[in-house]
């Protein structure tokens, strides 16, 4: 860390057009004083010197391993498309840095397994994107649960929809409809948020799976063309977590004109839903509403305690900011490499269980 105290940022994939890291790591690291944004990389010279001057960072490279070794950069975020992490992450690891990676770590579990084996033997901290777990509406279900708030947990069931994966694309996007590149329904939305189920109610220890593509063939966005789609739209998980509570999971591609997030926990002594416009947990702000024996089934108020960085701008950028906040106070509060590896493994089992048609245990 830099003599100024402040954690100096390196992040790898900063376009300045669209992307992740302009709507979410850059807004999140500028409301955050802990943090410094001091270099950026890009795959062409032109766009890393646009998004320097347009984030007003110093520093621009069109390569990867420049960013890497400077010796202002204290944390690398990786913010690219799934099947470049391997590289990128190893190289930044290599280079001693702690590393902050985007949800899915790897491209599949045989890579998340060995970047988190390399963040170990280099006794770096390494982190993942999986930002769910810092929503203050999250942590609160956490520990309302863990207080007893719904007595002994019964059964969890949620439904959601995934926003892409739908009749339509945007061409920047379409990498999303190929299985083989990692970023699926399966692993983005849904991993997202049952990584959040699972923090809060538990492992699973059982899963069956159906995996389908009902729409094999998708419209480019404001055009005529179509694309192939090969990636599952429906994912339908069931089993039972460690607890013995019973959980049934069903995301859907695209939007919903109905409901697009409801997440329920029912137990023995009372219940809880959360709600929200989107079924990407990570990027939402849900409605949590609960009750039990003693208080009655209504809304109820986030206390501020859950919120680590209460400046955050709205939107995208918000839960990143919760966990960049939670990593500066604690850098154990957040998850892991190691913790990825587990999610990873829990994709493979329902993979498994979609392909074999026999319940996985974990």
């Amino acid at each position: 860390m830099a003599k100024t105290g402040r954690i100096g940022v390196g992040i790898i994939g900063a376009s300045p057009d669209r992307g992740w890291a302009a709507s979410a790591h850059i807004p999140a690291l500028r409301a955050l004083p802990t943090y410094e944004l001091r270099a950026l990389s890009t795959s062409r010279r032109e766009s890393a010197e646009a998004a320097s001057r347009q984030f007003g960072v110093p520093l621009a490279f069109d390569n990867a391993a420049e960013l890497v070794a400077r010796p202002e950069v204290d944390l690398v975020v990786v913010s690219v498309k799934v099947p470049t992490h391997r590289e990128l992450v190893t190289a930044a690891l290599h280079a001693g840095k702690d590393v902050y990676c985007e949800w899915p770590l790897g491209n599949g579990l045989a890579e998340a397994e060995e970047l988190a084996a390399l963040a170990r033997a280099r006794g770096v901290r390494a982190i993942v994107g999986l930002q769910a777990r810092a929503a203050p509406a999250v942590r609160y279900v956490r520990d309302l649960i863990a207080s007893g708030f719904v007595g002994e947990v019964l059964s969890t069931s949620l439904v959601a929809t995934g926003g892409a994966w739908g009749d339509t694309i945007d061409g920047f996007n379409t990498y999303l409809l190929d299985e083989r590149n990692g970023a699926t329904l399966l692993t983005i939305p849904f991993g997202h948020t049952v990584d959040a189920l699972c923090w809060s109610l538990g492992e699973f220890q059982e899963v069956s799976a159906t995996l389908a593509t009902r729409r094999s063939v998708v419209r480019l966005a404001g055009t005529n063309e179509t694309r192939p789609q090969t990636a599952p739209d429906q994912v339908a998980v069931s089993g039972v977590l460690t607890s013995g509570a019973v959980a049934s999971i069903h995301y859907r591609g695209g939007v919903s004109r109905g409901t697009n997030l409801l997440w329920e926990i029912n137990g023995t002594e009372g219940d809880l839903v959360l709600t929200g416009g989107s079924g990407h947990l990570q990027m939402a702000a849900p409605t949590l509403s609960g009750g039990n024996g003693k208080e009655k089934f209504g809304p109820l108020t986030l206390p501020e305690r859950y919120v680590a960085a209460p400046g955050a701008p709205e939107g995208s950028a918000f839960n990143v900011a919760q966990a960049y906040a939670q990593f500066a106070e604690d850098p154990t509060s957040v998850p892991s490499f190691d913790d990825a590896v587990v999610r990873h493994r829990m994709i493979e089992a329902i993979r498994e269980a979609a392909r074999t048609g026999q319940r996985q245990r974990l």
